[in-house]
C-alpha cells in the first residue's frame, strides 16, 4: 500500500511540475507576442515593451494578490487553475479580433489627438486589453500552490515555472518568422487550452483536501512588501535597460526581447531551484551587494562585449543568437540567479514560506510593473540608459541590505557609487565601435524612449548620423550627400506642377535640400526622432543648406501623421531606414501605402526608397506585391544601389510629365533639379513597371520582412548581387521602355543612350561583386561614352582611373596630366582634388595648389584634411 502512495505522489508531483512549467512556456510566449504586438501598434518597440511589461507584471501582481483569496476558500485548486488556463487561451483566440477592432477605432481618433495623447491612448487600451489575462496568470501562482501543498515547496514551482517561461520567451524566435503574429499567437493559446485540459483531468484523479489553505498566519510586515516591491521595480528597470544597451551592440533584430528574456528567466529559475543549498541567514546581506555590484561590472564590460561582436562574423542566426546568448548570460548571470534565490529564501525568511511567498510575488510584480513605466518614461528619456541601469543596481543594494543583519555591510554602499560614475554615461563610440569607427569624435548623443541619436566625426572629418548605435542612418560623405539629395529630386521630377511636398523622414536634412532648387514649393517633413531634429539643424548644416528653415517639421510618427492630417500632397517622400529594426518594417506595410495614398492629390506621387543591400530577394518581392496592390500603376527607378518604388492615384508618369515640369524653370534651376545629370539621365533609370504577383507581402497584422532579413543577413542572403541581376531580368527593352514612358521617336537616341547607360553600370556592379574587375572597368567606360551625364557612371570611372594611376607612365602621361583627365570625367571627384592638391604644394606651386584645395571643400566642407589647412592658414 505505502508503495502505492509512493507512486501516486510521484505521479502528482510530476503532473503538477508539468503542468506549471506549461502554464510558466505560454506566459512568456504570450507576453513577447503581446510586446511585439504594441511595438507593431506604436511603431517603437521600446513602448511596446514598456507597456506590455507594465501590464503583464501588474496584472501578475493584482492577480497573485486575489487568487490568494480564492486559493484559501476552495477544496478545487486544480479545477480554478484549469479554468484560468482556458479563460487565458480564448482570450488570446479573441485578442486579434480585439486589436484590430480597437486600433482601427485608434487610428480614426489620430486627427483630434497629439503624437503624445495618441501614445497615451494607445498605451492605455493596450493595458486594458492585457489586464484581464495578466490577472489570471497571476492567479495561477497562489491556486498552484494550494494543489501542490504538502507535495512541493514554493521554490520548486518557481523555478520549475521560470525555466518553462525561457521556453516560452524563445518561441517567438521560431513562430514569429515562420508563421506570422496571429498563428503564432493560436498554437500558444492551443497549448494554454491544452494546460488547462490536462490541470481539469488531473483535478477528476486528485481531490484536495476540504478546507486546507495556504496558511492562515498574517500577511508579512507592509515594510517588506514595499522593499521587495522596490526590488521588484529595479529589476525591472534593469530589464529595460538591458533591452535597450544590448539591443544596441548585440543582437540588433526582432529577437532581442526574446534572448533577452530567455536568459533573464534562465538566471532566476535556476537561482529559484539552488535556494535550498543556499539557504543561510547570511546570504541576505551578500545578495544586495553581489546584485549592485555586478550590475556595476555588466557595464564596465559593455565596450569589450560591443568591440568583440564587431569583430566576430557569424554565419546563421541561429549561431548568432546562441552565441550572443552566451555573452549575455556571462554578464548578467551573477544578477538573476540572486534575483531567483531572493524569493524562496525572503519567504523562509519570513516564516509561512508559501503565504509570505505570495504576498512578496504579488508585491514584486506591482513594483515591477512601475519598474518598467520608470525606466521607460523617467530614466532612459531624462537620464540615460546607462544611468537608468545604475540605479537599478543601487536600489538591489540599498534595498536588499534592509533584510540583512549587517552593519559593516552599508560601508559597500558609497563604494558602489562611486564606482557608477565613469559608466554613467554610455561609453564613446570609438570604443563601441573600434574597428568601424576608429579615432572617432563623438558631437552629439541624444537618447529617449523611441531610440539613441549619434553624431559622430570620422578621422576624416566626415559626419555620421548613428540610430541605436550601428544603424548608419547618413552621412556628409559626398557620394552619400548625392544619394540623399536624389531621394527629393527624383519625385519632384515625376510631378507635373508640386506644390506640395512632405518627408516622411528627415535624417540628416540633406534630402530636404535637394528639393531647395525647386520654386514655390511648401515642405513639411515628419520625423519621430528628437535627436534626428535635432542634429539636423546643428550638425548637418555644411551638407544639408540649412533647408530645414523652409520646411515645416512636425515631431511625429508618420503612421499617425498620414491618419491624423487633412492636408493633400503632391508628392511624398518616403526616406530609407533599417527595416529590420523593430516597428519601422510597417512603414513598409500595405497599411502604410494606403494612407500615403490616401493623402495624395488626384495628381500626386508616392515615392518610397529602399536601399537593395538591406534586402534579399523574397523580402524586396514582399514589399513589391503590397506596394503593386495599392498602386496598380507602380513603377521602379533605379538610384545607384537604391530602388524607388513610385506610385501614383491617375496613370503612371511619363516623359511628357518630366519634360514640362523642367520647362517651367529656369535653365540653373532646371541643372540643380537634376544634379547636373539632365532629364534623360533620370529617366534613363526606369527599370519598369512593378509587375503583379502572387506569395507574401508585408502587412502589419503578418509581418514578414523584420523576421526574414536576419535569417538572411545571418546566412549571407542579402546579396545584392543576386538583386541586380533579377531587376536586370526583370526590365523591359528599350522599345517597351518607350511606349510606357510615352517617349516620343524623335527621343529616341537621348533615351536609348541614357536607358543602356544605366544598364551597363549595373552590369559593372555585378561584375565588381563577382571579383571581375576587367569586365566591370571596360562596363563602365561603355556606359561613359553612352551617358557621360551620369554622376554614378562618371564616379565609377574616375574611381577607376585614379586606382590604375601608377600605370599612367606606361602610357606617356605625367602623373598631372592623368589627374587632370580624371577631373575632365568627374570634376567633383574628392580624392583626385587632393592628389592634385598635394602635387601642386609638393612642386611649390601655392596658388594651383590652394585652388584644388578650395574645390576640395566645395565638394567636401567637412573634410578635416582641407578645412585645418584653411586654419593654418588663417
Amino acid at each position: 500500500m505505502s508503495s502505492f502512495y509512493t507512486k501516486t505522489a510521484h505521479f502528482l508531483r510530476g503532473a503538477l511540475l508539468f503542468l506549471y512549467a506549461g502554464s510558466g512556456l505560454t506566459s512568456l510566449a504570450y507576453e513577447v507576442l503581446w510586446a511585439r504586438m504594441l511595438s507593431l501598434q506604436f511603431g517603437v518597440s521600446t513602448f511596446g515593451v514598456v507597456i506590455t511589461v507594465t501590464a503583464f507584471m501588474t496584472g501578475l501582481g493584482t492577480g497573485s494578490l486575489i487568487g490568494l483569496h480564492w486559493a484559501n476558500r476552495t477544496s478545487r485548486p486544480l479545477t480554478v487553475f484549469a479554468f484560468l488556463e482556458i479563460f487565458v487561451a480564448l482570450y488570446a483566440l479573441l485578442l486579434p479580433e480585439l486589436l484590430q477592432t480597437t486600433s482601427g477605432w485608434v487610428e480614426r481618433m489620430a486627427g483630434q489627438l497629439s503624437l503624445f495623447q495618441w501614445y497615451g491612448l494607445q498605451g492605455s487600451v493596450g493595458i486594458l486589453l492585457l489586464a484581464a489575462p495578466a490577472c489570471a496568470m497571476g492567479a495561477g501562482f497562489p491556486i498552484m500552490l494550494k494543489a501542490a501543498r504538502n507535495h512541493l515547496p514554493l521554490k520548486r514551482l518557481y523555478g520549475v515555472n521560470t525555466l518553462g517561461a525561457v521556453v516560452g520567451a524563445l518561441f517567438p524566435l521560431w513562430g514569429l518568422p515562420a508563421l506570422g503574429w496571429v498563428a503564432s499567437l493560436r498554437i500558444i493559446a492551443f497549448l494554454s487550452g491544452m494546460v488547462g485540459s490536462g490541470a481539469f483531468l488531473l483535478s477528476r484523479l486528485v481531490e484536495a483536501t476540504p478546507g486546507s489553505s495556504i496558511g492562515n498566519s498574517p500577511r508579512p510586515p507592509l515594510r517588506n512588501a514595499i522593499f521587495y516591491a522596490g526590488i521588484g521595480a529595479a529589476s525591472l528597470m534593469l530589464e529595460i535597460g538591458w533591452i535597450r544597451l544590448y539591443g544596441m551592440v548585440l543582437l540588433r533584430t526582432e529577437y532581442v526581447l526574446g534572448v533577452i528574456l530567455a536568459v533573464y528567466l534562465l538566471g532566476i529559475g535556476v537561482g529559484s531551484l539552488l535556494a535550498p543549498r543556499f539557504s543561510k541567514p547570511w546570504l541576505l546581506t551578500l545578495l544586495p551587494l553581489i546584485a549592485g555590484t555586478f550590475t556595476l561590472l555588466g557595464l564596465f564590460e559593455l565596450p569589450a562585449v560591443s568591440a568583440w561582436i564587431e569583430h566576430h562574423e557569424f554565419r546563421s542566426l541561429s549561431g548568432a543568437l546562441g552565441c550572443q546568448a552566451l555573452i549575455l548570460a556571462a554578464c548578467t548571470l551573477p544578477i538573476t540567479l540572486t534575483l531567483g534565490l531572493w524569493l524562496p529564501l525572503l519567504a523562509n525568511h519570513l516564516g509561512n514560506s508559501e503565504q509570505s511567498g505570495v504576498w512578496l510575488y504579488g508585491a514584486n510584480a506591482i513594483g515591477a510593473g512601475l519598474g518598467a513605466i520608470l525606466a521607460g518614461f523617467v530614466g532612459i528619456p531624462f537620464l540615460g540608459t546607462t544611468a537608468t541601469v545604475i540605479i537599478a543596481g543601487v536600489a538591489f543594494a540599498v534595498l536588499g541590505l534592509h533584510w540583512g543583519k549587517s552593519r559593516t555591510a552599508w560601508l559597500a554602499i558609497p563604494v558602489i557609487i562611486g564606482c557608477a560614475s565613469p559608466v554613467w554615461h554610455l561609453p564613446p563610440t570609438r570604443e563601441l565601435l573600434p574597428q568601424q569607427l576608429p579615432g572617432s569624435q563623438d558631437l552629439y548623443f541624444y537618447e529617449d524612449m523611441i531610440s539613441t541619436t549619434h553624431v559622430v566625426q570620422q578621422q576624416n572629418g566626415q559626419r555620421l548620423l548613428l540610430t541605436d548605435l550601428q544603424r548608419m542612418d547618413a552621412s556628409t560623405d559626398p557620394a552619400a550627400v548625392q544619394i540623399q539629395k536624389n531621394q527629393a529630386r527624383l519625385p519632384l521630377l515625376l510631378q507635373p506642377d508640386p506644390h506640395k511636398v512632405l518627408f516622411l523622414g528627415i535624417g540628416t536634412g540633406i534630402s530636404v535640400a535637394g528639393s531647395l532648387s525647386f520654386p514655390d514649393l511648401q515642405r513639411d517633413a515628419v520625423e519621430i526622432s528628437e535627436g534626428a531634429i535635432v542634429a539636423a539643424n546643428d550638425w548637418f548644416l555644411p551638407a544639408n543648406g540649412n533647408a530645414l528653415l523652409e520646411t515645416t517639421v512636425y515631431h511625429d510618427d508618420a503612421r499617425h501623421f498620414l491618419n491624423a492630417t487633412h492636408q493633400q500632397y503632391d508628392v511624398i517622400i518616403g526616406d530609407l531606414f533599417h527595416p529590420d529594426l523593430a516597428g519601422l518594417s510597417s512603414l513598409l506595410s500595405i497599411q502604410q501605402f494606403r494612407r500615403a495614398r490616401a493623402c495624395l492629390t488626384e495628381s500626386g506621387v508616392f515615392v518610397q526608397w529602399i536601399a537593395l543591400n538591406q534586402f534579399d530577394i523574397q523580402s524586396f518581392n514582399a514589399v513589391l506585391r503590397g506596394f503593386q496592390r495599392v498602386f496598380p500603376d507602380g513603377q521602379l527607378y533605379m538610384d545607384g544601389m537604391h530602388v524607388a518604388l513610385v506610385g501614383t492615384k491617375e496613370k503612371a508618369v511619363d516623359a511628357k510629365t518630366m519634360a514640362r515640369n523642367l520647362r517651367r524653370l529656369t535653365p540653373a534651376r532646371q541643372y540643380a533639379a537634376t544634379g547636373g545629370e539632365g532629364m534623360w539621365t533620370w529617366l534613363g533609370r526606369y527599370w519598369g513597371p512593378i509587375a503583379e504577383g502572387t506569395g507574401t507581402i508585408q502587412d502589419e497584422w503578418t509581418p514578414f520582412i523584420e523576421f526574414r532579413l536576419p535569417q538572411a543577413r545571418y546566412a549571407g542572403e542579402l546579396d545584392v548581387e543576386s538583386l541586380l541581376n533579377e531587376l536586370i531580368r526583370q526590365r523591359p527593352d528599350v522599345d517597351s521602355a518607350m511606349r510606357m514612358l510615352e517617349v516620343r521617336p524623335t527621343d529616341r537616341d537621348s533615351f536609348e543612350r541614357a536607358y543602356a547607360a544605366s544598364e551597363l553600370i549595373t552590369r559593372a556592379w555585378i561584375a565588381l561583386f563577382s571579383d571581375d574587375d576587367a569586365e566591370a572597368v571596360k562596363l563602365t567606360w561603355l556606359a561613359y561614352q553612352a551617358n557621360p551625364h551620369d554622376r554614378w557612371i562618371a564616379e565609377g570611372l574616375a574611381d577607376n582611373m585614379l586606382r590604375l594611376l601608377p600605370q599612367a607612365g606606361q602610357h606617356g602621361l605625367s602623373e598631372r596630366a592623368a589627374l587632370l583627365r580624371i577631373l575632365r570625367i568627374d570634376p567633383t571627384h574628392t580624392e583626385t582634388l587632393r592628389a592634385l592638391w598635394h602635387l601642386e604644394r609638393s612642386l611649390g606651386n601655392a596658388r594651383e595648389a590652394e585652388q584644388y584645395r578650395l574645390r576640395l571643400l566645395a565638394a567636401a566642407p567637412l573634410d578635416r584634411e582641407a578645412s585645418t589647412a584653411t586654419m593654418r592658414s588663417q
